[in-house]
């Protein structure tokens, strides 16, 4: 009986098999999962409870409304929370809503945006080939957020942006800084002079990535103001947001925003998580009429950030509605003039006026001109405002303009009016 035996070639033969065989980091790189064996599903459930439950021991306790515009709003277990009416961009309730705090990846929000202010500028176009610096490039683990951009490639800017948006790369943002100010550090110069133009006073940023630096902080409102100016500019982009996977060098990767994948309310924004941070998210949600920003720093999961959005929306689009105080094609008043060849104009809104307020709120208007209105006055010209109020407090303002042209009068009819008006006429 012949008893087979192994050669050395083939043991060499197995040893390069075994080589070739992708390790832990390469599996992590890639995003595939190994087949559960029979015994595995009890374990992992065991230990996704044990995790769940240790998350839980870790959370915050819940914090109350600072500000709140509406009875009953929630107390949320992190460490600042916000939710922003985006029309107007009033505070509609919030909880440390100014203190400064570790973004982490909602820093990525500013890149983005920057990068899109550059393509509407033409200073970019989408097809631009960006180059992955040995800086920018992700050593194949899966310790951070990444793209997989490979080394020395070139990537289109949109591709790139892709990259930052649904993946949260931190490859992409990183070579995008690089491309457009030479450096992580001059692309934070970029990105600190936009913050100041936005009116974001609690905010310093030091990458373009959001990973941990001691001086890299921002607000629940900065992030919020932040978030609208996306959404107000981004009429191209503000897609982007919602988009739930990503393809890139083979690798697919979904949106870490599960509520994209629950509210069909929901069209974005940006999730953010390091062991400093904690589990961040900033949403946009619009039903109806209505679109409400939210924004939620430094609770203990991942799914408790999607729950306490869920409770924080869903009380904000409760507690709220939309109002008109006046139809946008209304005369609201005529304003008296002089020197005209009309004595009158007529003043109107520009544009529909809604205001978001608590439901059931009743809204008064008072109309104020600017005095001494003189001809001639064209046609859109700001010559007053409306402001709305309820039960004394103010609720918004209106600009009030021009409905037609008025042509200063002839020198005869000038004469008179001026003689007239000496004598109070």
């Amino acid at each position: 009986m012949h008893t087979p035996t192994f050669s050395t070639l083939s043991i060499a033969l197995a040893i390069t098999l075994g080589a070739l065989v992708p390790g832990p980091a390469a599996f992590a790189a890639k995003h595939t999962k190994a087949k559960p064996t029979a015994a595995k599903p009890a374990a992992a459930k065991k230990a996704a409870a044990a995790k769940k439950a240790a998350a839980a021991a870790n959370a915050l306790p819940p914090l109350a409304a600072q500000v709140a515009l509406a009875p009953n709003a929630p107390a949320l277990p992190a460490k600042a929370w916000l939710l922003m009416d985006f029309d107007s961009g009033e505070v509609l309730a919030s909880a440390n809503a100014e203190e400064a705090l570790p973004p982490a990846s909602l820093t990525k929000m500013m890149t983005s945006y920057i990068v899109e202010q550059a393509l509407r500028a033409g200073k970019l176009k989408p097809t631009d080939l960006v180059t992955v610096s040995e800086n920018a490039w992700c050593r194949g683990t899966s310790a951070e957020s990444c793209m997989y951009l490979p080394l020395n490639s070139q990537a289109t800017v949109i591709d790139l942006l892709r990259g930052i948006i649904i993946q949260s790369g931190n490859d992409a943002s990183k070579a995008i800084a690089e491309h457009m100010a030479g450096s992580e550090a001059g692309f934070a110069k970029l990105m600190n002079a936009e913050a100041q133009r936005l009116g974001m006073k609690h905010t310093n940023f030091v990458n373009p990535t959001g990973l941990p630096d001691p001086t890299h902080k921002s607000s629940a409102r900065d992030l919020a103001i932040l978030a609208r100016a996306i959404i107000q500019d981004g009429a191209e982009y503000y897609p982007l947001y919602a988009e739930r996977d990503f393809k890139y060098n083979g690798i697919k990767q979904g949106n870490r925003n599960v509520l994209l994948y629950t509210d069909p309310t929901v069209d974005g924004l940006k999730t953010g998580h390091t062991a400093e941070a904690g589990y961040c998210l900033v949403t946009s949600s619009k039903r109806d009429n209505m679109r409400l920003i939210s924004v939620i720093l430094n609770t203990h999961s991942a799914q408790a950030r999607a729950d306490q959005t869920r409770t924080l929306l869903g009380w904000g689009f409760g507690s709220f509605e939309k109002v008109s105080p006046i139809p946008a094609n209304a005369v609201v008043t005529s304003a008296k003039l002089s020197f005209g060849k009309a004595d009158t104009v007529a003043a109107g809104l520009g544009a529909p006026w809604m205001l978001t307020v608590p439901r059931g709120t009743t809204v008064q208007t008072t109309v104020e001109m600017k005095p001494g209105l003189e001809a001639p006055v064209a046609k859109g010209s700001v010559i007053g405002k409306v402001v709305a109020t309820s039960n004394g407090k103010p609720m918004g303002e209106a600009p009030l303009l021009a409905q037609v042209d008025v042509e200063r009068s002839g020198w005869l009819l000038l004469a008179w009016q001026h003689v007239s008006k000496l004598f109070g006429q």
